[in-house]
This record gives structure tokens, sequence and C-alpha cells, in this order.
């Protein structure tokens, strides 16, 4: 118990001399400004918030990506299974459709085999 008196006192008197400084001098709002370190901390804090949004956007755009290719690979793979599962007289038929599609594409754009022989441009 003894112990404990002297550490009361001393916060008596600190609070105190705290009381005694709050009346006797406020200063005006006008000289309480947070000066240079107030104004590098709020530098640092904006910088660092502004970095943080870059990187978090950057991560968002890789994460929809990401996700985007993954539903691509699960459909081309769900229409591989499909076509091997119908067996191979249809998936036989779907990729001569394909080819000739691919073909007449070709054709129109002025490349493909016609092309070669100097066709399809009005070439002698």
């Amino acid at each position: 118990m003894s112990a404990v008196l002297p550490l009361l006192h001393e916060g008596a008197s600190a609070l105190a001399r705290i009381a005694v400084l709050a009346a006797d001098g406020v200063p005006d709002e006008e000289d309480i400004t947070p000066g240079v370190v107030g104004f590098v901390a709020t530098l640092f804090v904006a910088v660092i918030v502004v970095l943080l949004a870059v990187d978090m956007v950057r991560r968002v755009r890789r994460v929809n990506y990401r996700a985007e290719i993954q539903e691509r690979l699960a459909a081309e793979q769900a229409a591989a299974d499909e076509a091997a599962a119908a067996g191979p007289g249809e998936a036989d038929a779907e990729s001569v459709d394909a080819a000739d599609t691919e073909t007449e594409t070709e054709e129109e754009a002025g490349t493909g085999p016609a092309d070669d022989a100097g066709e399809g441009r009005g070439r002698p």
C-alpha cells in the first residue's frame, strides 16, 4: 500500500499541472497547425492508398481473366467430351463442315488455295 500512494500523488500532481496549463493560455485555433510532419504523414497515407488501389485493380483484372479462361477451357472440354461421346461418325461430319466453312471464309478473304494460283485478285 505504501508503494501505491506515491504513484497516486504523482498522478494527481500531473493532472493539476495540465489543468493549470490549459487554463492559463489556450492558443488560438489559427496557431494550431499539423506542421510539416502532419503534411508528410498525410501525403504518405495518400500515396499508399493510391498504390494499393492500383495493385488491387490489377489483381482483380488478373482474377477475372483467369476465370474467363477457365470458363472457355471448360466449354471446350465439354464440347470435346460431347463429340467423343457422340461417336466417330458424327464427329467426322462436324469436322468436315468446319473445314468447308474455313475454306469458304479463306476464299472470301482472298487467301487460301485460290490465292496461290494467282486467282481471286484479278491477276492473270
